[in-house]
């Protein structure tokens, strides 16, 4: 059986669709743990109701302590595949290193536009608002040592309305990503 570890810092939605897409068995895998960035979010809530082992990170710890936690609670629950479901944190370089192209993101736009550092969240959809555009969408990435920078594995478009809000779109594209992420996993996973 191949082990997926979700890394999260909310409601855990994505974390659900997962969840789900294994249990209607349209991706051969299991969740060996969850990764927290902190504790008190529904993510958590989400594991402990399907036992998934779940581990919430130290606060306020040294990027070398940070490093060296993912990589023994990694190692522990043996990922094929990690996958970063509304993940705040950066991954550090030492364990990108180890797991290359095997860590993947889903993030809220379509990169490269409206990606990196301080673009997360509501923040993604405010931007594409103000700025005008007449799509936006969802895209899963391979990570990489820099924010929303690694190869682009696939995509979903949604149409930005004139009377679109930040929230409203944010509802919109949470819909696609609760579709495309499992599928992505789904492509990786079962056919290799």
């Amino acid at each position: 059986m191949k082990n997926i570890v979700v890394f999260a810092s909310g409601s855990g939605s994505n974390f659900q669709a997962i969840i789900d897409s294994i249990g209607k068995g349209e991706i051969e895998a299991q969740i060996s743990g969850l990764i927290a960035s902190r504790p008190g979010i529904g993510a958590i809530e989400r594991a402990i109701s399907h036992n998934i082992p779940h581990y919430i990170l130290p606060d306020k710890s040294s990027e070398a302590t940070f490093s060296e936690v993912l990589l023994s609670k990694l190692k522990e629950w043996n990922p094929n595949l990690i996958v970063l479901a509304g993940f705040l944190k950066k991954i550090p370089s030492e364990v990108i290193e180890q797991y290359r192209n095997k860590i993947i993101n889903i993030h809220p736009s379509l990169l490269p536009k409206f990606g990196g550092k301080g673009y997360y969240g509501i923040k993604v959809h405010r931007a594409v608002v103000d700025a005008g555009e007449t799509e936006s969408g969802c895209t899963v990435h391979f990570v990489n040592e820099h924010y929303d920078k690694g190869d682009i594995i696939k995509q979903t478009k949604v149409v930005v309305s004139d009377d679109d809000t930040p929230e409203t779109l944010a509802q919109k594209i949470l819909k696609e990503e609760h579709k495309l992420l499992p599928n992505v996993i789904a492509e990786i996973l079962n056919n290799n």
